[in-house]
């Protein structure tokens, strides 16, 4: 280890150094350190009113952009009441007793199945029913 003596016979320009250290940090400031109140003020106050607009501006975008949401979601709301509707008029439309009502209605009685004649065609394809899916 060393003793007392060798600390304090350090060589002459180890302690020149932490004054240049000093000298550079100085030197590296920003020059707003420099400048006087009345400068330093103007700055502060341009920054918070930058900071100003760029926050109300990003208020309004979010404000704009709730209420394009909420329009949405009123339409869409519109369109699956009136879905729904339509659902339950397919589905009144397709029950047995509307048809036969409506039926009875246009001057249609029911047919005698002793004297329905079928009538079979070669080569034709049963129709599918796709709206099998569709309930009230």
């Amino acid at each position: 280890m060393y003793s007392l003596k060798e600390k304090t016979s350090a060589p002459i320009g180890a302690a020149s150094q932490p004054i240049l250290a000093a000298k550079r940090r100085r030197q590296l400031h920003p020059f707003f350190f420099h400048m006087g109140p009345l400068a330093l003020c103007l700055t502060s106050v341009l920054l918070i009113g930058l900071m100003a607009v760029l926050y109300l501006s990003q208020v309004g975008q979010a404000v704009t952009s709730n209420q394009q949401l909420q329009s949405t979601q009123t339409q869409q709301n519109k369109l699956q009441r009136e879905n729904q509707d339509l659902v339950n008029v397919i589905a009144q439309a397709q029950s047995p007793t509307y048809i036969a009502d409506k039926a009875k209605k246009m001057g249609l009685i029911p047919a005698n199945p002793k004297n329905v004649q079928v009538i079979t065609v070669k080569n034709l394809l049963p129709i599918q029913n796709d709206n099998q899916n569709v309930q009230p």
